[in-house]
């Protein structure tokens, strides 16, 4: 039979092998899991962490797969990597890609899930679980190219809801060994259970969206496991049917080569973004801009004192769910350019504590944030690989202090090192886990490739 974009995909995902993973590759994806469980353990202690384990654990009847920061408590697989998910983005503090979406959240949970789902005799290695992950990132990559839409900061549906939902599908379908046929049917199954609408960011629904990705993409490839049909194509362009093209408007999709001796995965070349703080990733670049012009400030007046500012002009692009001159509540507060630049200025650093209620409340931040403009100059453009961040300090004497940041540190063109990414992990799982078991985990997903038994991470 002729072969079509989707019959590509699944072709890909059932025929691609350990040895068609870079050294780069492994180093990348290796550095997005040990983030990646990071954020979840601290992501665990979070109030909308606690409602999803609470709904998930009234319907556990299968209690196999482990829950973060949760000792003892274990839920049905599928619960656990939805409520995983969750914690995962309950901060929004998870790595970001470009096109923009969240990819390991959407993926790692549901394959941590379904290693402990399977029976001893079947237990994925560690080289197989690092496949299936990287599995799950190329197709989420693959499908975001193909439209240019897909480049920009989202205006109408959260990406990983609709992406992460299929590289979740493709991930364990790699990692369960489905026939070609089942993964053709898997990604055609998980597109009739993917999306969510941007007007959630800021909420408590948001991080909802990546536990349902994971948790969905996983249900997709357990019923196309026992038989389910779907589509087999989804992932191609019909006229007058739309599939896997109902989400963007423009949408150009190619075939995925079957691997033979080389397949160069798009982590090979396009590197992830680490966030060093729990906001949206746009907050970053004011934040860095907003400590630049902090310090020219203190050299030009000694210490940071608001009551010689008269403006504070904030230059960044237009994205309207972003741009939240007063936010109310710690959701918000993640997702407001003006508050992350404010907070920046007063305290010298945007962390954990930032976005509590008292920190929020603050008068003094009140009174910042009532001096803030807003400009969007035309070369700001809404996209994280070309966007900027400027803030600029207008003083009662006249002068006028200028910071801008056009890579942040974290930023793929600018990535964190070893240090400062292990200095995040160890920072945010000792919320919840003691230092012993902190170095076991470094150790273990640093010898991923060496671990016999995947379900031991």
């Amino acid at each position: 039979p002729e072969e079509t974009v989707t019959s590509s995909f699944a072709s890909f995902i059932h025929a691609v092998r350990p040895e068609h993973l870079s050294k780069t590759v492994c180093h990348r994806s290796k550095r997005m899991i040990l983030d990646s469980i990071g954020v979840g353990l601290v992501g665990s202690t979070t109030h909308v962490f606690d409602i999803a384990l609470q709904y998930c654990r009234l319907y556990s009847s299968v209690a196999v797969s482990s829950v973060y920061g949760k000792p003892g408590v274990k839920l049905s697989p599928t619960l656990a990597a939805f409520t995983n998910g969750v914690a995962t983005h309950s901060m929004d503090f998870d790595d970001t890609w470009h096109p923009a979406t969240h990819p390991s959240g959407a993926v790692l949970p549901a394959l941590l899930a379904a290693s402990q789902m399977l029976p001893p005799s079947t237990k994925p290695n560690g080289m197989d679980f690092l496949l299936a992950f990287n599995v799950g990132l190329e197709v989420q990559g693959r499908l975001m190219h193909f439209s240019t839409e897909a480049h920009n900061i989202p205006k109408r549906f959260h990406p990983p809801s609709v992406v992460g939902t299929m590289g979740s599908a493709a991930a364990t379908a790699k990692l369960l060994s489905l026939s070609t046929a089942q993964c053709a049917h898997a990604l055609g199954i998980a597109a009739s259970l993917a999306g969510a609408p941007m007007a959630n960011a800021a909420t408590q629904a948001k991080p909802l969206h990546i536990g349902n990705a994971t948790r969905l993409g996983f249900e997709a490839a357990l019923l196309a496991a026992r038989g389910m049909e779907a589509n087999p194509l989804i992932l191609d362009d019909i006229a007058g049917c739309s599939g896997f093209s109902a989400f963007y408007s423009i949408y150009q999709p190619k075939p995925l080569s079957t691997p033979n001796d080389h397949h160069e995965f798009l982590l090979e070349k396009q590197d992830i973004a680490f966030k060093r703080f729990p906001a949206h990733l746009g907050m970053h670049w004011v934040v860095d801009a907003a400590l630049s012009v902090r310090n020219l400030f203190i050299n030009y007046a000694g210490s940071f004192s608001p009551s010689l500012i008269r403006t504070i002009v904030l230059k960044i692009p237009v994205s309207k769910y972003i741009n939240r001159p007063f936010p109310i509540s710690e959701h918000q507060a993640r997702h407001s350019f003006q508050f992350n630049a404010c907070t920046a200025l007063l305290d010298g650093e945007v962390g954990l504590s930032s976005f509590t209620e008292s920190s929020i409340h603050r008068q003094e931040l009140r009174e910042l944030l009532d001096k803030v403009v807003v400009e969007h100059p035309e070369d700001n453009v809404a996209n994280f690989d070309k966007m900027y961040g400027e803030v600029a300090l207008l003083l009662h004497s006249g002068d006028v202090l200028t910071g801008k940041c056009d890579t942040f540190y974290g930023h793929w063109r600018k990535p964190l090192s070893k240090e400062s990414l292990l200095k995040k992990f160890r920072s945010n799982a000792s919320h919840v886990l003691p230092e012993g078991k902190i170095e076991n985990i470094i150790t273990m997903v640093d010898n991923l490739e060496n671990l016999s038994d995947s379900s031991q991470l």
